[in-house]
């Protein structure tokens, strides 16, 4: 279970972190719409993510009820559920950040898993990565079932990999050519956090 966190943000905005709720599949879809075509960093491009809203609603609900995997949206103000990244105004900004962890299934793995985030650029610089990735750390030591975070990012990704490095993970191996974008290679490094 997650307890709902809530931040001061360096822009004096509140940051609220919370779990992702079926209400948010298609905000979160929106999100992910506006946020692929900010970077090159991702694993996919602009109109490649190719998930519906009712096979989103399907992950989230999955990801309720497991006791190794978790999804937690940041927004900015009071975070309506289903809230879009423009929001109405009054009430907030909607989705400007999601982070995604996905246990293993099996036994001999369901105590690892690898864990994925993504911020609107907007929004770089406030905290935000630190926040998301702390209140994952903090899940995953109270729930006694995950000793390992495992993620993978790419080897020229230098502000992730300096935010990662910051919160304990260390660099375990490399993945050659596991991107290839705009003709040329790139390599992943993989990163792991052990939780004892």
């Amino acid at each position: 279970m997650f307890t709902t966190q809530t931040y001061d943000l360096k822009n004096g905005k509140q940051l609220i972190i919370r779990e992702a709720q079926k209400a948010d599949a298609q905000a979160i879809l929106d999100y992910i719409d506006h946020v692929v075509g900010e970077t090159d960093f991702l694993t996919f491009g602009p109109g490649e993510f190719g998930i519906t809203v009712s096979q989103e609603e399907t992950y989230i609900e999955k990801t309720q009820q497991s006791d190794n995997s978790l999804m937690l949206v940041a927004v900015i103000g009071e975070g309506i559920i289903g809230e879009g990244i423009i929001g109405e105004g009054i009430i907030g900004e909607g989705i400007i950040g999601v982070l995604t962890f996905t246990g293993a299934a099996r036994s001999r793995v369901h105590h690892q898993g690898e864990m994925g985030i993504t911020i609107l650029r907007e929004h770089w610089g406030l905290g935000i990565g630190t926040h998301l990735i702390e209140s994952l750390i903090t899940w995953a030591r109270m729930g006694g079932i995950i000793r390992k975070i495992n993620l993978r990012t790419r080897e020229d990704n230098h502000r992730a990999i300096a935010l990662y490095k910051r919160l304990g993970f260390i660099v375990q191996g490399t993945l050659t050519r596991e991107f290839y974008v705009n003709g040329e290679f790139y390599s992943s490094l993989v990163m792991g956090l052990e939780i004892d």
